[in-house]
């Protein structure tokens, strides 16, 4: 089975299913001590990791992508929607002067990937990638980014309102 049929399938499964979560690429269980509550990520931009508390000690590591230099942010927000295959509109200062424009979703160079969690206060979001290769480094204007399996068990985790905790 071509990977592209594979991915809609089990995109389609965690829609129909929400106990079913497709399988991630770089996500281990880990020993998190620590006072924040289950079901909060926290991102440690210096370790290029999200954690997924899930409680008695314990959370889910993810690598990820997070923002080059001078375009990280750090604080407390939460998660204010979720979308699959998202279109994507750059930030005016990735734009410059070349105006307005919409990347459709499942564009190949629509960098959203799969999924994104839009963060509160922010127009930055954790999402997918359509370059992997990205993962581990510091490369974005600010945003989290995930392998898209990844995106898309964290995507089936959390909900509207998820408090999420930038770090160092």
């Amino acid at each position: 089975m071509n990977a592209t049929i594979l991915r809609v399938l089990l995109l389609l499964l965690t829609l129909i299913l929400p106990s079913f979560s497709v399988p991630a690429l770089a996500v281990e269980m880990v020993a998190f001590p620590g006072k924040e509550q289950a079901g909060t990520i926290i991102v440690r931009t210096g370790e290029r990791r999200l954690y997924l508390v899930v409680g008695e000690g314990q959370a889910r590591k993810y690598t990820v992508g997070v923002g080059r230099s001078g375009l990280q942010w750090y604080g407390r927000t939460s998660i204010v929607s979720k979308h699959l295959r998202p279109a994507w509109t750059p930030p005016a200062d990735m734009r410059g002067n070349r105006g307005y424009f919409v990347i459709e979703s499942g564009a190949p160079n629509n960098p959203m990937g799969e999924a994104a969690l839009v963060l509160a206060d922010h127009d930055l979001a954790i999402h997918g990638t359509n370059n992997p290769g990205s993962i581990g480094g510091f490369v974005s204007h600010g945003c989290i980014r995930m392998y898209n399996a990844d995106i898309l068990d964290l995507f089936s985790r959390v909900n509207i309102g998820t408090p999420v905790v930038m770090v160092r």
